[in-house]
């Protein structure tokens, strides 16, 4: 909304979403203007004199020169507020669904102005504070039950100190005052349960904290080999069809965050109708409630204007950033980062800035790092010293899986984990289809020191021993390719069998299968020593003069092999496969006697 005083300019040329706007002296860069006699939604992006370029987040086709341009004083803001989980937004926190339901349409009608949150619905409040205590930035002083899996903490805004003058319980709209606070200079403040926060602007926090806990998100292949920390940054690029926005929905199912923050941000439209439609249905494997209790959406998929895709990620990282600061853990999914830099690169080319390489703007690794620096594990503001955090996880869609491309490589400088997808892994039905030798994770050697004081120090010893057995593999393959398998020696192919053992039975998981979906920690360390435990014995039998075949072909395998569907509650199992294991390899000698497996 202009306030009385805005300033008023007309458009003086248009070239698609961007407006070159005249008669703007006084305005501010990443002001929101209203453009047009529709009042479309744009934002000033660059300033010369009178002169303002406008960047339109809405169709500009139909505009023309003369009309009114009018600034509302104000930068790029989400309301942060009871009533965002479980909705879903375009990229400047336009709420779909009340769009729909006030154009009677299933488009976004140009112009057409809703707000984010319900204005009528009232939600209730109760309070944790009483009149005369004294609060500071961040102090909850109440709280409302979102859904059945948030109570959303309503905060004093940042720059606000003083004591509660009044406060009250009861059922509330997000513009009616829940409390008065009275500043150290007298002044008092209203508090309602609705904020806004400019998404350019990252929310403050107490003091940062080093990445050293683990997120943990069932998936054999992310924990074990190539983990992520809670407040950590992940990179997944990949080819067309090689599984990135499968895996993110993995993980937003099954990681270990309180509330989801889902980012389509220029992808194809069914892919973003596959989640409204999926979402509701999964079912949240802590509470039993649908996953939509905890998630919100954001799209702007590939048919939505261009330019609103710049802002989406901002409008997700600042909303993210607002359910932190309650002290709640947070994972948001950016899919694709790529098409976000392509429309960087459109207003970059209409603004006629100097390229980039191919022809992305020069600032676009800043641009990258200024997003992804805004995740992190914090202590936030507020005198019960909560922790809350934001794990980031970017899809990139490189043409051509071509990783040397400059999204890939700018996104890679600044994330601290990067999980390669394989076209060849998909289409063997490989899933996930992360690369085990091109990926990494620069949080493996902090958070193995956590996972080995909880299991003795064996973690960090099996993880690199199974990491080395696939790499011993694939230089082996290269020899097999070359002068054949009858070339290596029995202690070679037994490597080959182990690593087959690794792929197939551990790596490989089954996200359709409702036991196989998710491995716990306590699984996953437990199959990975089943796993080293008959390649260590299997060897004892090589050693003392056994033969191979009957090793590899040991009916113990199947066993093994089908470890991967015991159920959580029954890891016991294991125990008993473990000695099960000790037993028979033991009598394979060639020598007729038993094996010491002590």
């Amino acid at each position: 909304m202009a306030t009385p005083n805005a300033i008023t300019g007309f458009i003086a040329k248009i070239s698609g979403p961007l407006v070159i706007a005249k008669g703007m002296a006084g305005a501010c860069m990443f002001d929101v203007v209203r453009v047009g006699k529709s009042g479309l939604v744009g934002e000033i992006i660059e300033l010369k004199d009178d002169t303002a370029s406008v960047q339109v987040y809405e169709e500009t086709s139909g505009l023309a020169p003369g009309e009114p341009v009018v600034s509302t004083g104000e930068p790029l803001s989400v309301e942060l507020a009871p009533g965002l989980i479980e909705e879903f937004f375009d990229g400047i926190q336009r709420p779909l669904e009340a769009i729909q339901k006030a154009a009677n349409s299933p488009y976004i009608l140009r112009g057409i102005n809703v707000p984010a949150v319900s204005r009528t619905k009232k939600w209730d409040f109760v309070p944790c504070e009483e009149v005369g205590t004294e609060v500071n930035s961040g102090d909850i002083i109440g709280s409302v039950a979102e859904t059945e899996l948030v109570d959303h903490k309503i905060m004093i805004p940042y720059g606000l100190e003083g004591k509660i003058k009044s406060i009250n319980a009861g059922s509330f709209t997000v513009e009616e005052v829940v409390a008065v606070v009275t500043d150290v200079k007298g002044k008092d403040h209203k508090i309602t349960l609705l904020q806004r926060w400019p998404v350019r602007k990252p929310r403050p926090v107490l003091k940062r904290l080093p990445p050293e806990v683990p997120l943990t998100t069932g998936q054999r292949v992310v924990d074990t080999f190539f983990p992520i920390a809670r407040g950590g940054t992940a990179c997944v690029p990949g080819p067309f069809g090689s599984g990135k926005t499968v895996i993110q929905h993995q993980l937003a199912k099954w990681a270990d965050a309180e509330i989801i923050v889902y980012i389509g941000c220029g992808e194809r439209g069914n892919e973003m109708t596959d989640v409204l439609l999926e979402f509701p249905e999964l079912e949240d494997p802590r509470s039993g409630q649908p996953l939509m209790k905890r998630t919100l959406l954001i799209a702007n998929t590939s048919n939505m204007p261009v330019a609103a895709r710049e802002a989406s990620i901002y409008t997700g990282i600042t909303i993210a950033e607002y359910f932190r600061d309650m002290g709640y853990s947070i994972a948001l999914m950016a899919d694709s980062t790529s098409r976000w830099a392509e429309a960087l690169r459109e207003m970059s080319g209409r603004l006629e800035e100097m390229p980039g390489e191919e022809g992305f703007p020069a600032y676009l690794g800043t641009r990258l790092a200024t997003f992804y620096e805004r995740a992190g594990r914090a202590i936030c503001y507020g005198k019960d010293g909560r922790e809350g955090a934001i794990s980031v996880i970017g899809a990139v869609s490189p043409p051509g899986g071509d990783l040397s491309e400059p999204v890939t490589q700018n996104t890679l400088r600044v994330t601290k984990v990067f999980w390669g997808l394989d076209a060849q892994l998909a289409y063997q039905r490989h899933f996930p289809a992360i690369n085990w030798l091109s990926s990494y994770s620069l949080y493996a050697p902090m958070l193995g020191e956590y996972w080995d004081r909880k299991y003795d120090g064996e973690w960090s010893t099996s993880r690199i021993e199974a990491m080395t057995f696939l790499e011993e593999e694939d230089q082996l393959k290269e020899i097999v390719r070359l002068v054949g398998i009858d070339s290596l020696s029995r202690e070679e192919r037994m490597v080959l069998e182990t690593s087959k053992s690794i792929r197939e039975d551990f790596l490989h998981q089954n996200s359709f299968h409702e036991v196989d979906t998710y491995a716990s920690m306590d699984k996953q360390f437990k199959m990975l020593r089943i796993i080293l435990l008959f390649h260590s014995l299997g060897m004892q039998v090589l050693l003392r003069g056994g033969m191979l075949k009957s090793v590899i072909n040991h009916p113990i395998r199947e066993d093994i092999a089908r470890m991967r569907y015991i159920k959580e509650d029954e890891l016991e199992k294991f125990d008993k496969l473990e000695v099960s294991i000790k037993s028979k390899l033991g009598k394979l000698s060639a020598a007729g006697g038993d094996i010491d497996v002590a």
